[in-house]
């Protein structure tokens, strides 16, 4: 019987010859994965149990990002606590602020995830590297203090959905957030649930990495186990100039077994905008153009990459932000701060109104810089709009790509790119 793309991954680290959906295993881990909220739970649960030693100071990356740099006294201790674990276990990969970025930008980037990988993550959105074909889902702290201590964890052989993106955009300002928006329309949020979601296509083969990254971080918001795209070319020459330790590509079987199949043809989509209080409540920009905004906010584990940084830059370029309007652009890394600089892109979005970030996850969880008070209503390129996400419960959150979003921050409404352009 043929394999999924997932069902080898699994199969390969619970050193089996072929597994099925259903079916029970215990997988080795390439890679754990936690965050300043997370990782302190964790870590107690880590030392409730007794453990002294994590399994591999290699394979535990902790990185203070989502309330970091400290928001107030309780988040400086949240950080200060995984500092202290990571010093105590000599860590390689803790990464400071000033030298990390949102976790799921900086992983790939720095070449800690890879194709072929099992990773688990103590954030619902590590299901983002899925985009280099692995195997990486979101656990919780406990499962996570165990995957830190044994290297390894039980998983169910997810199902997959293989979901097949036609044609190529008519429209030039579609990209992977739309495409990610319309499946989880067509899907709904609990569409995938503990399902994989294997994203194949010509659409899929013209992506970007930036792109597919986008789109799988996002699987988790159709109630996905994990998200997936076969590695290609354009994978490979992203990887090899950043790995930094053997990998291997696994592709699915003609024959594997898929517990359904979606088609979509892409040729007619529409930048699309997830109304609240759910990403799948999508409509096309053209038929928002009614909402006034108060908020846009640029940035994320979602959009905060070098791409959607050119094409909010390209759209605001030479422009002013709707006097009502406060603009907030949050580089994913460091380096990816570094180049928008050296590119000019930051000098555009200050000049244009923008504020622009050190990287944080911030108030895409209504953490800070970008908490929406009642009333308020904000686009953003983040990926979640569930009531009271960014700040008041009757505040509201449009889900939507860099360039609508941009555009909607220069006319104070929901916008489409070419009514600025």
């Amino acid at each position: 019987m043929g394999m999924t793309i997932t069902e080898k991954i699994l199969a390969a680290h619970a050193n089996l010859q072929e597994v099925s959906a259903g079916e029970l295993v215990n997988a080795k881990l390439d890679l754990v994965l936690a965050n300043d909220i997370t990782g302190p739970i964790a870590v107690k649960e880590f030392e409730k149990i007794g453990l002294e030693k994590v399994f591999d100071k290699e394979r535990v990356v902790l990185i203070p990002d989502h309330f970091a740099p400290a928001k107030d006294i309780p988040s400086a201790q949240q950080c200060l606590d995984i500092k202290r674990f990571s010093q105590k276990q000599e860590l390689t990969h803790y990464y400071e602020v000033g030298r990390n970025g949102i976790e799921h930008c900086f992983l790939p980037e720095q070449g800690l995830v890879l194709p072929g990988d099992i990773i688990i993550g103590a954030d619902s959105h590590t299901c983002t590297y899925g985009g280099l074909g692995a195997f990486s889902t979101g656990v919780g702290s406990t499962d996570l203090a165990v995957g830190m201590a044994m290297g390894e964890i039980w998983f169910r052989v997810p199902e997959t959905v293989k979901i097949i993106l036609k044609g190529k955009p008519k429209n030039p300002w579609v990209t992977g957030k739309d495409y990610i928006l319309a499946v989880i329309g067509k899907m709904g949020v609990d569409g995938a649930q503990y399902k994989a979601m294997e994203f194949t296509g010509d659409a899929i083969s013209e992506l970007s990495m930036d792109g597919r990254l986008t789109m799988t971080n996002m699987a988790i918001e159709a109630g996905a186990k994990n998200g997936i795209i076969e590695v290609d070319n354009k994978t490979i020459e992203y990887v090899q100039t950043r790995a930094k330790r053997p990998w291997k590509i696994y592709k699915s079987d003609y024959n594997a077994v898929y517990n359904d199949i979606l088609e979509i043809d892409v040729t007619s989509l529409q930048p699309q905008v997830a109304f609240p209080h759910l990403p799948s409540n999508t409509h096309d920009v053209m038929d928002s153009t009614h909402i006034k905004i108060d908020q846009a906010v640029i940035g994320s584990c979602t959009n905060g990459r070098m791409e959607d940084l050119r094409v909010a830059a390209e759209i605001m370029k030479d422009k002013k932000v709707h006097s009502e309007v406060r603009v907030i652009v949050i580089p994913g890394t460091r380096e990816i701060y570094l180049q928008a600089i050296k590119e000019g892109l930051v000098e555009i979005f200050i000049e244009s109104g923008a504020v622009v970030s050190t990287p944080t996850c911030g108030p895409c969880l209504g953490g800070y810089m970008g908490v929406l008070a009642k009333g308020e209503k904000a686009i953003s390129t983040t990926n979640r709009n569930f009531v009271g996400r960014m700040g008041h419960p009757e505040s509201e959150v449009y889900l939507a790509s860099p360039a609508v979003a941009a555009a909607s921050a220069i006319l104070g409404r929901i916008a489409a790119p070419e009514e600025v352009l």
